[in-house]
């Protein structure tokens, strides 16, 4: 039985508080009656003839000693019951607690779908994973056909993928709690909140990315990796875990975040590097011909470009418009979480923000995100002016509009009336209504045109 108490989940005073419930006795009172109720967590305390005076112990220990009979009598049958459903409490207590914030998403799987990954995301657009396709999916050994990943709670809108991403669900919300998902095919899927595993959840452990680039010749590659010096191994046998290919052509794998020693090999375990010794970070290992390696932990395929401007006009009525930008078709995000970094007011009427380079994918959104653009595709590199005249339709250039410069030069044209006071001195009376007639239809007119370029 799980020792619930010990693991901090219940102490002496809630066993207290329990045993004063059973008696009649709000627990707010218990201290205040000490003949109604049974002072487990007081060295030395006698009630009714139960001896509690023993050395002060672990509130199970007590609990189990006193039922055994072994350093006092209980003899009270109601209080014999109790002390044996406070054993029971830590155990449900565990329960709830067990998954720390976490929870755990299994998936049954087509045949023809390999290498599954979650991606998963909170209603606030937080990410669980840092990159699309998201969390590996690993298989339990204890139920065939059965994939697992563990994600926080918050975080319970998901899509399974696999096939390297070619394949996948739609979108679906969770509760938060430990789930089951049936996936028949991309359309169709089921889920469970019932165990539809046998035996034990697997336990949550934290892990880190490792990846491998190998010389063509080496084929299935894989990961062994250890605890130096103690010899724990995160895999059962040799040759290790598969290590997935990505489009790049580095192959990847997570292991546990107490691993500090490597091997990567390949073709059945006859080719490796020697031992590598790590720490628990992503890791990026290259391979030579020879078997030996070099590794960093930083990214060299990560982009290097220089941040870019991106300006902005969004309709009146999206309040704080914010920019959203990735990374496409790897789903590397610029923003940490949904709407991703506010707009600044800049000149002439835009909102600018600085994003790096390597952005590909755009969304303008305002209203809290409530209201948005669709998925803009862009060049690299280059400072952009986005134009949004509502969802449906955004215009994007890679140069400030030429409106920019018209709209600035609009006020002059308001400024003639100040001419027409001149006709005072004409001879006729119809000649200052011509004039004035004129030049209202010049500002008139060159409001139609500056309004047609704002489109």
């Amino acid at each position: 039985m799980y020792c619930g108490c010990c693991a901090g989940s219940i102490g002496g005073k809630q066993i207290g508080d329990f045993l004063a419930i059973l008696r009649g006795i709000a627990p707010q009172n218990r201290a205040e009656d000490l003949d109604g109720f049974i002072p487990v967590d007081i060295v030395g305390a006698q009630r009714n003839g139960d001896s509690l005076g023993f050395e002060r112990l672990q509130n199970c220990t007590r609990i189990l000693a006193l039922l055994r009979g072994e350093i006092g009598v209980v003899q009270n049958p109601v209080i014999k019951l109790a002390l044996m459903l406070c054993l029971l409490m830590p155990v449900a207590a565990f329960a709830e607690e067990a998954s720390d914030g976490k929870m755990i998403v299994y998936a049954k799987l087509p045949s023809d779908w390999s290498d599954p990954h979650l991606w998963a995301w909170a209603d606030d657009g937080t990410n669980a994973f840092d990159a699309w396709p998201g969390g590996e999916m690993e298989a339990d050994s204890n139920n065939d056909g059965w994939y697992y990943c563990w994600i926080p709670e918050t975080t319970n809108n998901i899509i399974i993928n696999a096939n390297d991403a070619a394949i996948q669900t739609s979108d679906y919300k969770l509760e938060s709690k430990n789930a089951w998902v049936t996936v028949t095919d991309a359309e169709n899927v089921e889920i469970s909140y019932d165990a539809q595993t046998t035996g034990d959840l697997p336990e949550y452990v934290e892990k880190f990315k490792i990846h491998a680039q190998v010389p063509d010749d080496w084929q299935d590659v894989c990961l062994w990796a250890w605890s130096a010096p103690d010899g724990k191994n995160a895999f059962e046998a040799w040759p290790g875990k598969t290590m997935s290919k990505g489009e790049d052509g580095w192959y990847t794998a997570s292991a546990p975040v107490w691993v500090n020693s490597i091997i990567v090999n390949g073709n059945s375990g006859d080719v490796q590097t020697e031992d590598i010794s790590i720490d628990a970070a992503e890791v990026w290992v290259t391979v030579s011909e020879d078997g030996t390696s070099d590794f960093t932990y930083n990214d060299p395929n990560a982009p290097v470009a220089e941040d870019i401007t991106v300006h902005v006009k969004a309709p009146a009525d999206w309040s704080e418009p914010h920019l959203w930008a990735w990374s496409a078709p790897d789903g590397t995000n610029a923003f940490s979480s949904w709407p991703g970094e506010a707009l600044q007011e800049g000149e002439d009427g835009w909102l600018t923000l600085s994003v790096p380079g390597w952005v590909n994918s755009i969304i303008v959104n305002g209203s809290d995100g409530s209201v948005q653009t669709s998925d803009l595709s862009v060049e690299t590199g280059k400072d952009l002016w986005i134009v949004v005249s509502d969802a449906e339709n955004a215009e994007v250039t890679y140069e400030a509009p030429a409106e920019t410069v018209e709209t600035a030069e609009a006020p002059a044209a308001e400024s003639e009336p100040t001419v027409a006071a001149e006709p005072a001195e004409t001879k006729s009376n119809s000649m200052p209504i011509v004039i004035v007639v004129v030049v209202v239809i010049a500002v008139v007119a060159g409001g139609v045109v500056i309004s047609k370029k704002k489109r």
